[in-house]
């Protein structure tokens, strides 16, 4: 239930289409369903924008279908995040009609292509391609929210060249994200490239002392950029609902 649903129901109402016990019904599974291992919370997208996602990483598939199944049967998307291949399998297996991205590792039950509902461009640019499967997340999660999404690869600070021929793109992008391991250094540089705000995401690539991303989180976080914000490491579906929020603005 978002708030365009909710408005068509009472819309519907109203003009006699629907009638007040169906209407009694469907509001009825508000604010959550209950399941066997889940509480199924249908009330997120009036509440937030942005409805409920399904985090698959310590999940069975089994547990994950159950939860997709009460989704569809309020009639809302599905989007599952961290489902590793052959986790997904069993699930597609089960839901044929879902989707996977083996790179982003995400399922998805929904449109297509979904609406553009964000008033500009959420660019998701990636330092090198280890951090592709974190900034597929990104640019997928951001895609099936509604935004226009543009996505710029192997850009990183070794060969500063490469994103600065692409200066007119970061220039017109309304909010950007930007994945990067080791150093983490990509953020500052583009931040300071760019009059929009910047979300910066660590990713855990990189040689030792990179301390699986806690070091390209600590130089994110200390940024000069001023316009630089970080998520934690690894997380590009947090940064791609907060690029969202942003560009409905």
């Amino acid at each position: 239930m978002d708030p365009d649903s909710l408005r068509e129901l009472l819309e519907a109402v109203k003009s006699g289409r629907t009638g007040i016990e169906a209407a009694a019904e469907r509001l009825s599974q508000l604010p959550f369903i209950q399941t066997t291992n889940a509480r199924i919370d249908t009330h997120r997208a009036l509440r937030q924008g942005i409805p409920e996602v399904i985090y698959g990483g310590e999940k069975t598939a089994e547990q994950i279908v159950e939860s997709a199944r009460a989704l569809r049967h309020v009639d809302q998307d599905v989007l599952v995040t961290r489902v590793e291949a052959e986790k997904a399998a069993r699930i597609l297996g089960q839901l044929p009609e879902a989707e996977y991205d083996g790179t982003a590792r995400l399922v998805w039950i929904g449109a297509a292509e979904p609406a553009i509902r964000g008033k500009g461009t959420v660019l998701v640019i990636s330092a090198g391609s280890a951090d592709l499967p974190v900034a597929s997340e990104a640019a997928l999660v951001a895609r099936r929210f509604g935004n226009e999404v543009e996505v710029l690869q192997d850009v990183g600070v070794a060969g500063l060249h490469r994103l600065l021929a692409s200066h007119d793109r970061l220039r017109a992008a309304r909010v950007l994200i930007v994945v990067a391991g080791m150093e983490g250094a990509l953020p500052s540089v583009v931040g300071g490239l760019v009059d929009k705000p910047v979300i910066a995401v660590p990713t855990s690539v990189g040689y030792g002392a990179s301390l699986g991303g806690i070091a390209a989180l600590l130089g994110m976080l200390t940024s000069c950029a001023s316009n630089v914000t970080t998520v934690n490491i690894d997380n590009g579906f947090g940064a791609a609902h907060v690029a969202t929020l942003i560009n409905r603005l």
